[in-house]
């Protein structure tokens, strides 16, 4: 598990697995967010399985799966509720990191806060094809 802190609140990883659990809590987490949709490849943890895990842990959990093709999704609007409430400190996963990135810059509440996020998410590597197409 490789997480990436976007801000001090909001950290994105990639693919998580039950295994990966103790180590959110340990990190200080509050709140895990899954952007990617269940069998979007083989052998792929289910949601139900790091659901089961994650909330056993006492973690808030929320499944919020996005693709490039619906991005930014339905629930945009509680993507970013959540990842804009600095009260909890949130981990948002998908395949890589990206889709997660890109939905941070995408529900920032004022241009100004989306380009500070876009600004940190392109020094940190990310590809932000979405959230750019999303303007």
């Amino acid at each position: 598990m490789k997480i990436v802190k976007l801000a001090e609140h909001i950290a994105v990883s990639e693919q998580l697995t039950k295994e990966d659990i103790p180590a959110i809590v340990a990190a200080g987490y509050q709140v895990v967010i899954n952007n990617r949709p269940d069998n979007e490849v083989e052998g792929q943890p289910s949601s139900a399985e790091i659901e089961a895990a994650a909330v056993a842990a006492g973690l808030e959990y929320y499944y919020l799966p996005v693709t490039a093709r619906d991005f930014p999704g339905p629930d945009a609007q509680r993507m970013a509720t959540l990842l804009h409430d600095a009260t909890k400190p949130v981990l948002a996963f998908c395949r890589t990191g990206t889709r997660c990135t890109n939905l941070w810059i995408a529900t920032a509440s004022s241009a100004q806060e989306r380009e500070q996020a876009r600004q940190r998410g392109a020094a940190l590597g990310f590809d932000l094809a979405m959230s750019e197409s999303a303007r």
